[in-house]
């Protein structure tokens, strides 16, 4: 089964830099913007690609020169939140 974005939340870049804005009934719970760093804008557009969090964990290994349990920290910590 393929992972599901939150379908209130639209990514948007401005001035170079992504973030997700809420829209819907999340926009009036939700005051504000998330801004994205890289791997987590990348973990954004691929979230509905992969199955799992260990390919996630893959695809971030082979786009970022980082080591595994940090890449595993950002996956969890992102998909977490």
């Amino acid at each position: 089964m393929k992972m599901k974005k939150n379908p209130e939340l639209v990514m948007r870049t401005i001035a170079g830099e992504s973030v997700l804005i809420p829209t819907g009934a999340f926009a009036s719970k939700f005051n504000g913007i998330i801004n994205l760093n890289g791997p987590a804008a990348f973990i954004w557009e691929k979230m509905e690609e992969i199955s799992d969090r260990e390919e996630l964990v893959q695809m971030i290994l082979d786009r970022y020169e980082i080591d595994e349990e940090t890449a595993r920290k950002d996956v969890n910590g992102f998909l977490d939140t």
